[in-house]
């Protein structure tokens, strides 16, 4: 792949160059890690190891840093840190801990830098080694990226192994023998003769000594939760309906609220509350920002005051309606917008002459994120600290937003993060943590907890940006010449680190993401980015940028071979340069029966996207029926790296490609008059029950690098679903969501 190029190349080299030079006389604190939180208030007689072990005379509390979003990642966290501390997952607790900069994640990191994963040049290590620096000393706590698995998989197994190794020197300590006569198993240190010391037990000596830190991880084979399939320790809460989500919280004295916001995203002009504040059950009515919330003796009673407000809104900061949009998403390839040329290989203008040429446009809507779990937070604020209990991705920011609204210190600012019930980025923005302590600071003392309905959910988005895509191309000799593809899309991390306060430095790397990573070696090879500017704000979705670019290149790919008369699948194998993404696409054409005949009315479409370093490829199988198109079955294959845990790859794969498939079927987000149209799951329906297809999968452990896979599947869905629709209609569907053009049946 060609190296970065342009203004964003120097750009991005002088950022890591800044902050190379500005560690280099900071060793100590590179090599320094944050301070333990565990150890603040620390109880006699309870050992604690690193910010990620704790133990008590009764009971084993593994700290799970990540927030759990219904992926499953707390079991995960606490699987890797059992298995090299030899205990049970059923021998532990799990707690998620308070904000922390010990539990920063630098594995984020690598998709912020402008390389593909394959990328092992020394100028791309050098950049990933720059920015995890960056990410350590700012102690960024987040969850995302799907990063969760490669952020935890040496650092928690390393947890462990510091705990097992100082239990064994404490049972040393206490009976005289060396510590290499002890052994491990099963939540207890084993001496020679066999009788077992409870790690419980020798809580209060291993307190009294230093960690061993000089420890070594268990070689794979020795493995007994890695790779095995687990039964995650929420899953039967959550069978039974008996989890709980920050929804769900019940506290003594607790009071309701619920808000109204623009739905411009503009300005409060005026309100008249007289009426709401003689209604039953209503305490307070109180300005957030940009709206009114109201404090009730609970939540229907506040949501019915607010119906009884009159509200006048100022017009959109934006376009009001979504012609307007798309238009100026069209006007954006202009070469004053261009935010960098992500890839230019070869002479694509030059072969665009020759041969048979294409030319082709595509669009991808706004899209929400549409959790179960409407945003809620609750918090109390007293004198001398705030409680916060919410679902956040990035608690410790959420943290330093409140301290600023409510004048406390931000070390007396406790966040408790809780089980989500959904995100797909939706948690990665503040408003409703900060809203929630709008509100509980004009009414301090009591526990307040805020819930959006679902319709203010949908009104206050930000939403998937939308896109557009032109491409062109040119075939000859039955192969694919070149290929070139202009994106124009609003910048999410323009938009997210604005609202920040925080500037962007240097090129958007998810605004071509899955596009320009492609491993194909097509001889002309080119793939650029536009920015749109003006519209309204946006924010991460499930793939970030991938689901869109990775539908825009993998479907205008498709076309091209089409074009060349090659076969989809072997084209993609003849042009692919990467060994593991070969394997890859080899798998899933063998899992689909690929190149067998397939009967009248059904077709197969094929599609690869590498996102978030994962290369994925899908096979989708549709029919024609008499209601529509129905979708058969689809074939997964994935490479991870390591499968942690089987049974939940398959589960998050599978979740992806509902979502991915839904979403492209018949979601999308419109605009009048400033505002969002659609409110709540029947204007913008994903895939229903009886749609969902049969999905195989498999996942592939030859990739160097451990990656995560809760999004990487998503982007592949959209254009091989498109693919597969071709097969059988001979419709190119280039706009999503499909189901403006084709019926599902």
């Amino acid at each position: 792949m060609s190296a970065p190029t342009s203004r964003g190349r120097r750009r991005w080299l002088i950022g890591a160059t800044a902050i190379a030079g500005g560690v280099a006389f900071g060793t100590y604190w590179v090599r320094g890690e944050p301070h333990n939180p565990l150890r603040d208030d620390l109880a006699e007689g309870v050992a604690v190891f690193n910010p990620w072990v704790k133990i008590t005379a009764h009971q084993v509390i593994l700290i799970v840093p990540h927030t759990d979003l219904g992926q499953g990642v707390a079991s995960m966290q606490a699987a890797l840190i059992a298995e090299e501390l030899d205990i049970g997952l059923d021998q532990v607790e799990t707690e998620f801990g308070l904000p922390s900069a010990a539990y920063y994640n630098t594995a984020i990191g690598a998709d912020l830098v402008p390389f593909a994963s394959t990328d092992d040049s020394m100028l791309a290590g050098a950049v990933r080694g720059a920015m995890g620096i960056f990410i350590k000393l700012n102690g960024l706590q987040s969850t995302g990226g799907s990063s969760s698995v490669p952020d935890s998989f040496v650092k928690l197994r390393m947890a462990g192994a510091v705990a097992r190794e100082t239990l064994k020197q404490a049972a040393a300590v206490r009976t005289g023998l060396a510590p290499d006569q002890l052994r491990t198993e099963d939540g207890a240190v084993v001496l020679p003769d066999g009788s077992r010391l409870a790690y419980t037990a020798l809580a209060a000596d291993a307190a009294a000594l230093e960690p061993v830190t000089d420890v070594r991880l268990r070689d794979p084979s020795q493995w007994r939760l890695i790779g095995k399939p687990m039964q995650r320790r929420d899953i039967l809460a959550k069978s039974m309906g008996a989890a709980t989500y920050t929804i769900d919280l019940r506290m003594p004295g607790m009071l309701h609220a619920s808000l109204r916001c623009s739905p411009r995203r503009g300005a409060l002009i005026r309100y008249d509350a007289g009426k709401a504040q003689t209604m039953r059950g209503v305490i307070k009515v109180v300005p957030v920002e940009n709206g009114v919330a109201v404090i009730a003796d609970n939540t229907w009673r506040a949501m019915r005051a607010l119906d009884a407000i009159e509200f006048e809104w100022a017009p959109a900061p934006f376009p009001p309606d979504s012609r307007a949009h798309w238009e100026a998403v069209a006007a954006s390839f202009v070469d004053d917008r261009l935010d960098r040329r992500w890839r230019d290989d070869g002479n694509v203008d030059t072969v665009l002459g020759t041969g048979r040429f294409a030319s082709a446009e595509f669009r991808a809507p706004y899209l929400a994120h549409q959790p179960m779990e409407p945003l809620s937070a609750v918090v109390r604020v007293g004198d001398g600290a705030v409680d916060i209990w919410a679902a956040h991705q990035v608690p410790r920011t959420a943290a330093d937003k409140v301290a600023a609204i409510t004048g406390h210190d931000v070390d007396r600012v406790r966040l408790h993060n809780q089980f989500a019930g959904g995100s797909f980025g939706h948690r990665l923005e503040f408003d409703f943590v900060t809203r929630a302590a709008e509100v509980a600071n004009q009414y301090r003392g009591a526990p307040i907890k805020l819930t959006y309905s679902r319709e203010e959910d949908f009104r206050q988005e930000f939403p998937r940006p939308l896109g557009m895509a032109r491409g062109s191309g040119a075939v000859a000799d039955g192969r694919v010449q070149a290929f070139d593809l202009a994106i124009a899309v609003p910048s999410v991390m323009r938009s997210q680190l604005g609202r920040l306060g925080q500037p962007a430095l240097g090129p958007d790397v998810q605004s071509a993401a899955g596009a320009w990573n492609l491993p194909y070696a097509i001889p002309n090879f080119r793939v650029s980015a536009y920015n749109v500017n003006g519209l309204m704000p946006v924010s991460s979705w499930r793939s970030v940028g991938a689901s869109l670019a990775g539908f825009f290149a993998d479907a205008w790919l498709d076309e091209l071979i089409q074009l060349a008369g090659a076969d989809p699948l072997q084209e993609r194998l003849r042009l692919c340069n990467d060994p593991v993404a070969r394997k890859v696409l080899e798998a899933v054409a063998e899992m689909s029966g690929w190149g067998e005949p397939i009967e009248q009315g059904r077709g197969r479409g094929v599609a690869f996207v590498n996102s978030f370093g994962v290369p994925t490829a899908e096979v989708v199988e549709v029919s024609q029926t008499d209601r529509g198109i129905r979708i058969d079955a689809v074939f997964v294959a994935a490479d991870v790296g390591r499968v942690v845990d089987p049974v939940n790859f398959d589960n998050q794969v599978k979740g992806a490609v509902v979502w991915g498939l839904g979403h492209a079927m018949g979601c999308e987000l419109t605009l009048a008059d400033g505002i969002i149209e659609q409110r709540n799951f029947d204007t913008h329906a994903g895939m229903r029950i009886w749609q969902c297809p049969k999905i195989t999968v498999r996942g592939l452990e030859n990739a160097r690098n451990i990656r995560g896979v809760g999004e990487p599947p998503v982007p592949p869905a959209a254009p091989a679903l498109a693919n597969a629709i071709f097969k059988v209609t001979g419709q190119r569907l280039r706009e999503m969501p499909f189901g403006r053009h084709v019926r599902f049946a």
